[in-house]
């Protein structure tokens, strides 16, 4: 989808929407519990549905109903073959489902786009290829065989914290005790936070026994839960960006004792209002995009711990230099820093591109909307923000759709005779 949007100031009350990190979590501990649960504020975003789906063919049934989901969860054990999953484009989807698989010592075939399969998957192929068990990775899919064994893991923590995330859920169903050690630099701690309480509302014990080593005792049962989703402080920011550029947003439905990392979007922009930025993305990864579009426009800045970028849906930090280039700024990326440039910047000298990427996107959208011009792929915001537009709408942003239209099927049929 191409849209164009025109230069407008927002102003307004809006609800923030849950937080997909959250969602994600409390769906599958859902999942896991024998009973029925409730979850409330669910957005059906792409990647939610991706959970959704998958949870369903493991057996769990699942009600929709408007934004609330009831599961009564699976007996694992009782799955049927052949067992087929389709985690889209979703990592988390993905990472967290691949250690629930192996519970299960049967034939499991995973699905996904190219892209998410070209993401790291190295911690669990390592894992499969000590213990003994399947692991074949191919362009769109995963074949897994194997029961998962308890025992010591130790995983790296700056890949990514949903292998941490994936082996919590896990674990505690077999029928001994392990241990995970998260080998340091340890990144995103705030979602292995988040990992936690979630498994605590479905009553699951993970006992700390040092800095970032995890005691699960084993034989462990996930109990029903009714759970309200909180809002998304991830999302939240793409709004708040707009008061940057003199507008009036104002974001309700968000925890201020919340364990997700991007909170800190706001001390970030307070930053970046002053010129010259000097932020750290070791521990809000989510929140590059958004923070590299609002720099460039206040006096640029400095970003460290941005090595993670990379692995997202797109290379984050390149993306986002070759689009902010549209509009004259300059940015230098290096492995684990970005820099960018003072300069003024104009309205884009060509469409930009979304580069398949949500939150780039989102932060793209946004900028647009001091300086106008044209998206491409602004379809990418169905991932996590489905109602994106309209909300910008809502507050006053003028934005229209001009996606080309397809040729009418006789005239693809004549241009084909010649």
């Amino acid at each position: 989808m191409q849209i164009t949007v025109y230069p407008s100031v927002a102003s307004g009350v809006v609800t923030a929407p849950p937080s997909k990190s959250v969602a994600h979590r409390l769906l599958l501990g859902a999942a896991l519990a024998l009973g029925e649960s409730t979850i409330e504020h669910v957005s059906y975003s792409e990647d939610i549905c991706a959970t959704l789906d998958c949870i369903e063919a493991l057996g769990a049934t699942v009600q929709r109903q408007a934004d609330r989901v009831t599961i009564r969860g699976t007996d694992l054990q009782a799955t049927q073959d052949p067992l087929e999953l389709d985690c889209r484009q979703c990592g988390s989807t993905l990472r967290f489902l691949i250690p629930i698989c192996l519970l299960l010592d049967k034939p499991v075939r995973i699905h996904g786009s190219t892209a998410l399969l070209q993401r790291p998957l190295s911690v669990y192929e390592e894992i499969c290829y000590r213990q003994g068990h399947r692991f074949e990775l191919y362009d769109t899919r995963i074949d897994l065989q194997g029961r998962l064994h308890p025992g010591l893991y130790e995983i790296p923590g700056d890949i990514s914290s949903q292998f941490v995330t994936g082996l919590l859920y896990a674990l505690p169903l077999l029928p001994q005790s392990s241990e995970v050690r998260i080998l340091p630099p340890v990144e995103s701690r705030a979602y292995i936070d988040l990992t936690l309480s979630a498994l605590r509302d479905y009553g699951i014990r993970i006992i700390s026994i040092g800095q970032d080593r995890y005691h699960i005792p084993g034989c462990q049962k996930y109990r029903p839960h009714r759970s309200v989703v909180e809002g998304d402080w991830s999302n939240a920011a793409f709004l708040e960006a707009l008061n940057l550029f003199g507008g009036r947003v104002q974001v309700r439905g968000l925890r201020d004792i919340s364990k997700q990392g991007d909170k800190v979007y706001r001390e970030a922009f307070a930053q970046i209002s002053k010129g010259k930025a000097n932020l750290d993305l070791t521990n809000c990864p989510d929140l590059g995009p958004i923070l590299f579009a609002m720099a460039a426009c206040h006096r640029g800045g400095f970003f460290a711990g941005t090595k993670r970028l990379k692995l997202k849906e797109s290379d984050r930090c390149t993306a986002m230099a070759q689009e902010l280039s549209k509009f004259g700024a300059e940015l230098l990326v290096e492995d684990e820093h970005v820099w960018i440039d003072h300069v003024l910047l104009h309205a884009p000298d060509q469409p930009l591109d979304a580069h398949n990427d949500h939150r780039i996107a989102m932060a793209l959208t946004i900028l647009l909307t001091q300086y106008g011009g044209v998206l491409n792929g602004a379809e990418a915001v169905e991932k996590s923000f489905p109602d994106f537009f309209q909300v910008l709408r809502a507050l006053g942003i003028r934005w229209e759709n001009t996606t080309p239209a397809l040729p009418a099927a006789e005239e693809l049929e004549d241009g084909m005779d010649h």
